[in-house]
This record gives structure tokens, C-alpha cells and sequence, in this order.
């Protein structure tokens, strides 16, 4: 681990300091010093914004971009949520958290206010839910005042799964596509601003106002003062925890993620209440674009799950959809996950099962807009076109728009229900060369669980120090999650129906040591690139790896629709990312060399002249 800990002392020390996925736990330590809050970007506000044709209409926009998950990732009540005050010392109240102009500088993208679904006007990605739960005794969070319950505020899968790109003051709208967003720089500025109400009177009377009204009592104002502090006091716990995990940890930065390790982390260490369990994030991958993976035999970059319902619900309990798994005497696995809504969020997003005459019915790879950005020229589309033949269909396969991509011999036989699935290639990590932390991660990672989970043994597992393999015993926890949930609706969810719910598919676990490559339509709209987002662009994609930038930054989303990728110059308030870290190598997926070459780790095809990379650029952008 020695070399870990010396990469890290480079990442400057408050990314290090970027609390679980909890967002709560940042916060900072007011009494002994007042924190500095932390840098943005800010962006110029668009001239226009510029919604791409997905088959969605603008209810299904608006549906998936604030519909709750279940979720209670903050740690405190909506009611909270929209009343703090932003992480910067004034006299004067500095402005609230939750304004558009502040929340745009983690990347968050702006949602217009109404009635029902988004009545703040909260960002893309934030949901309100059901009523708050006290995480102490399990009964509901009251509001002080006037003695009723207080809601949850979570977030959902469009926080990090609706894309932006601005291109000379238009910015177009990517659904599905991956955010630029920093959760991390996120969680500190929340932690930051729940740590000042408390330790500053003149903001926390603010606070009070605005949450108990400005006509409360004494008794409300001081029983609102001890909610606040024994916040703070579970914010400090869980900030420790990341705090010993930093030295091992890689720092995300903008667009990026460790989603599995910290689900795992959710499950296993916070909610299961095994801190041993806790691990660094380790692994940070890009968010991934969404279009077609419904009809994926596996998904996750390293082909990891099967079922979608386990999936989503795993997702869900990531970002803090709560579940009885420490008291067997309760209802054990009974939870928040809301498993209709989650199988209606798939149903949007695959839509019914694809095929040549009709193609993908649910969300679409978002087009070319040759009326925003410079059109594509033909000629060299065309030659882009032979070049991908040549290069890239022997892993990607046919593109989408071709009658060879529905070759049934790429497709799974129908199962029961009549479904078909694209049968996605996974390329081993001594083919494709690529960092190996997530795919190494999840075959490697144990945890420790209790009798009473009843995890059933697995291959390997349980090991001699009894610890289970950490891939297959979420995907157990997730299912009985699921079934719970399932037999707690009245009248219980059927069998048929189930395997509706379920997307007609078992839940397959595994590890393999390797990536998939998924078909390429709308590569254009989802930079930075491989799975860890290492690589800034299509230009640099198609390079050897040593003529890769070795440093660059995200956090800008001006794009360069020459190289096809994110502006990734100095930015203030930015995220650098450093590709000679383990987790954020930029090695692997390379053309070099002559055609001749031998095989070596990580090269999958001939070198290139710089026309034609610009050529087959030309051509991923007609995909």
C-alpha cells in the first residue's frame, strides 16, 4: 500500500477529505475552526437549452428527473434541505444551499420549480420522498413546531445519469447520458453548511425561521438545536470513517464515482452497522450512459449483474434507500425501495423489446445535432466508416443502424417471456489493458455478515476467515430486499408478476476479470472515456497511451466537437485528474504499432495517422 499512500499525498487534501456516500458526514469541525468552503466553476448561464429527440416527451423528463427512489441520501429532512444556508461566512445570510446559481457549480443541472413532483425547483436528480424516519429509534422525524413529520429528500439515478454539453452559449440536454457532476465537493460543502448552523447563532436562528416559522417557541427552537447536534455528532462518526479509508482512496472529481465500493459500503458497513466492512473508494468509474442497457445480457462496465430489478434496487440502497438488516426480530429486509417505481423507471428507459423493423422504443441514443454543432462531412464519415469495419466491430460490433446488428446470432434465444438480449463481449483485462481496480476490485472484496442475513454459501465462499465474497452477497442481500418488498404489497406480488418486475431474469452475480464493450451509438455525447473516465477524448481514445495527456481537468462542460470531449484545460474550482494513480490509469484500448505487430496487453489494433483518426471521429459521430 506504500505506493498508494504516496500517490495520494498529490490529491489535494479537502478531495481527500470527501465523506461517504452518506452526504451528511462532511461535516466539518466548527468549534475548533471555521472551514473554508470550497471552490466552483461557474459556468455562463446559456443563451438556450436545447432538448435532443430520445423518444422521451417532456413528461417522461420531468418524471425521471425527480421521481423518488426510496432514497434518504443527505442524512436530514427535506424541510432542512431547502432552509440551510450555503458554506461561505457572512454576517448577512450568504444565500441558500440549494440556490440554482450555487448548485450549478458541483455540476447539478437546473429544473424549473412546480406543483407536485419538484416544488423548490430543486436540480436534476433530487426527489423528495416519503416521511422521515428518526435514525435513532425508527419513529418519525417531527418537525418541533408544529409536530408533524418531516419528509425525506434523496437522490435519484438522473443526478448522475442526465448529461449537458455547452457548446458557444447553447447547452444541449443528453438524458441518460453521463453528469458532470462532484458529489464529493458536494458532500463537504452540505457537511460545511450543517456544521455552521449549528456553530453560528445568527444562522441557525435563520435556519429556525425558515424551518419551525418565525412566530415558534423556545421549546421548539431548543428541540430543534438537538435534532441539529446529534446530526453533526452522526456527521463526525462517518466523517472519521472516510477519513481513515482516504490514504487508500482515489479521489473522483467530477463526473466520476466509485458506485460499487460505496453501495457496498452503504449496505454492508452504514446500514448493516459493520464498520470492518467499511472500504476505501478505490475505483472510481465515469457514469455510464443508459441508452439500450435494458437489453444488455449483463451490465456495469465489468458485466457484473444480471437482473435489472436487483440492479436498480442496488443502486437504490447505494444513495441511501433504507433496510431493515440489524434487528431479526423486526421485519428483516423490509425497506424503502420502491419496486414499482423502479421497474416503471426501466420500462422508460428500455422501453419493449427491440428488434430491426423497430429498433430501440424506449430511451434513444441522442443524434448528431448538425444545427448546434459543425455538420459531419461525408467524405470522411465514409472513409470512418471502413476504418470502424476494420477497428472496432470485432468488439463493438455492427452499429444500431445497420441490419447486421440484429443478426440473430448476436442476440440471446428468446426466454419464457419471448425476450432477447444483445449478447455484449466482455474483453479480458490481459486483451484490453485497461485499469484493472473495478474489475479486481469486485472479485477481490469480502465482507463480513451476520448469521441471520442467511447468505447461502457461494463459489468461492464463505472463506475460512468466514467473510463472503462481496459481489454475490449483495446480489443475495439486494433479492431478499426485494422479495421483502414484494411480499409486503396487499395482496402480495404474484409469481407472474414478479417475473415481470423482475425483467424476466434470474439474478446473475459475477466477477469476471475484464470489461464490456458495448455498442457505440451516441459516443459522441458521453466524454470522458473508458470505464474510469481517464481518457478525455475521442481523439486521445484513438492515441497511444504514452501520447495521452498524463494530467487534465473535468469540470468544464465546453465541448470541443473537433477531438469530441469535454474543454479539459485549468479550471478554477475544477477536478485534475491524475492518470499515473492506480484507479485512473489511462493505459489499455490502444492502436500502435504496424499491422503486423505482436499481440501485446492493451493493444487492440494498428496504429493510426492523424487523418484517420479525424476520419473515424467523423464517423462515431453519424452513430
Amino acid at each position: 500500500m506504500d505506493h498508494h499512500v504516496l500517490a495520494m499525498r498529490r490529491v489535494p487534501a479537502p478531495v481527500r477529505r470527501a465523506s461517504a456516500i452518506l452526504l451528511a458526514c462532511a461535516v466539518a469541525a466548527c468549534s475548533d475552526a471555521l472551514p473554508e468552503a470550497p471552490s466552483l466553476p461557474q459556468y455562463p448561464p446559456p443563451a438556450r437549452l436545447v432538448l435532443l429527440e430520445q423518444q422521451w416527451t417532456p413528461e417522461q423528463r420531468r418524471w425521471f428527473h425527480h421521481v423518488s427512489q426510496g432514497t434518504a441520501t443527505f442524512g436530514i429532512p427535506y424541510e432542512w434541505f431547502v432552509a440551510v444556508e450555503r458554506p461561505e461566512i457572512s454576517v448577512l445570510s450568504p444565500g441558500l444551499l440549494r440556490d440554482g446559481d450555487y448548485m450549478a457549480g458541483f455540476g447539478f443541472l437546473a429544473s424549473a420549480a412546480g406543483p407536485g413532483i419538484n416544488p423548490d425547483g430543486l436540480p436534476i436528480g433530487f426527489a423528495r420522498g416519503g416521511e422521515k424516519v428518526n435514525p435513532g429509534d425508527g419513529k418519525a422525524w417531527l418537525n418541533p413546531a408544529t409536530g408533524r413529520p418531516m419528509t425525506d429528500i434523496g437522490l435519484t439515478c438522473a443526478a448522475c445519469h442526465t448529461g449537458q454539453l455547452d457548446y458557444r452559449g447553447t447547452s444541449i440536454r443528453v438524458e441518460g447520458g453521463p453528469a458532470m457532476i462532484d458529489l464529493g465537493k458536494f458532500r463537504d460543502a452540505l457537511g460545511m453548511s450543517i456544521g455552521l448552523t449549528e456553530a453560528l447563532p445568527l444562522r441557525f436562528a435563520r435556519f429556525a425561521d425558515r424551518v419551525l416559522g418565525p412566530g415558534h417557541d423556545e421549546e421548539a427552537r431548543q428541540a430543534l438545536k438537538t435534532q441539529l447536534a446529534e446530526t453533526v455528532a452522526r456527521g463526525k462518526q462517518l466523517r472519521a470513517l472516510e477519513d481513515a479509508a482516504a490514504p487508500r482512496s482515489v479521489a473522483e472529481g467530477f463526473g466520476r464515482l466509485d458506485a460499487l465500493n460505496r453501495i457496498g459500503n452503504e449496505v454492508f458497513a452504514l446500514q448493516l452497522g459493520d464498520l470492518a466492512n467499511y472500504a476505501p473508494a478505490d475505483a472510481p468509474v465515469a457514469f455510464p450512459h443508459l441508452w439500450g442497457t435494458s437489453w444488455f445480457d449483463w451490465v456495469q462496465y465489468n458485466a457484473s449483474i444480471e437482473q435489472p430489478m436487483v440492479r436498480n434496487a442496488g443502486e437504490a440502497m447505494g444513495v441511501r434507500a433504507l433496510a431493515n438488516l440489524t434487528n431479526p426480530g423486526g421485519r428483516l429486509f423490509a425497506s424503502t425501495v420502491p419496486v414499482r417505481t423502479l421497474h416503471a423507471i426501466e420500462l422508460q428507459i428500455g422501453g419493449q423489446q427491440p428488434g430491426p423493423a423497430s429498433g430501440f422504443s424506449g430511451l434513444r441514443a441522442p443524434g448528431w445535432p448538425a444545427d448546434i454543432l459543425p455538420p459531419i462531412d461525408p467524405v470522411k464519415a465514409a472513409r470512418g466508416s471502413g476504418l470502424y469495419q476494420e477497428l472496432c466491430a470485432a468488439c463493438h460490433g455492427p452499429p444500431p443502424n445497420t441490419a447486421a446488428f440484429w443478426d440473430e446470432r448476436r442476440w440471446t434465444q428468446p426466454n419464457q417471456a419471448g425476450e432477447r438480449y444483445l449478447r455484449v463481449p466482455v474483453v479480458g483485462l490481459d486483451v484490453i489493458g485497461t485499469d484493472p481496480a473495478q474489475a479486481t476490485g469486485l472479485r477481490e472484496r469480502r465482507i463480513r455478515a451476520p448469521s441471520h442475513l442467511g447468505l447461502a454459501p457461494d463459489d468461492p465462499g464463505p472463506f475460512p476467515d468466514g467473510t463472503y465474497p462481496f459481489g454475490p452477497a449483495l446480489g443475495q442481500v439486494v433479492e431478499k430486499v426485494v422479495t421483502a418488498a414484494y411480499d409486503a404489497e396487499s395482496p402480495p406480488v404474484g409469481a407472474a408478476e414478479r417475473a415481470v418486475l423482475n425483467g424476466n431474469r434470474p439474478n446473475g452475480i459475477r466477477a469476471p476479470l475484464g470489461y464490456k464493450a458495448r455498442p457505440l451509438d451516441g459516443i459522441w455525447a458521453t466524454p470522458p472515456y473508458l470505464h474510469n473516465g481517464s481518457v478525455p477524448n475521442l481523439y486521445a481514445l484513438l492515441q497511444p497511451a504514452e501520447e495521452r495527456p498524463r494530467t487534465f481537468h473535468l469540470g468544464s462542460r465546453e465541448f470541443d466537437p473537433v477531438n469530441v470531449g469535454y474543454e479539459t484545460g485549468p479550471l478554477e474550482g475544477g477536478f485534475e485528474i491524475i492518470t499515473t494513480l492506480p484507479g485512473n490509469r489511462n493505459t489499455g484500448h490502444e492502436f500502435k504499432g504496424p499491422p503486423d505487430a505482436p499481440r501485446e496487453r492493451g493493444r487492440i489494433g494498428r496504429g493510426l495517422s492523424h487523418e484517420e483518426r479525424m476520419d473515424l471521429i467523423e464517423y462515431l459521430k453519424t452513430l
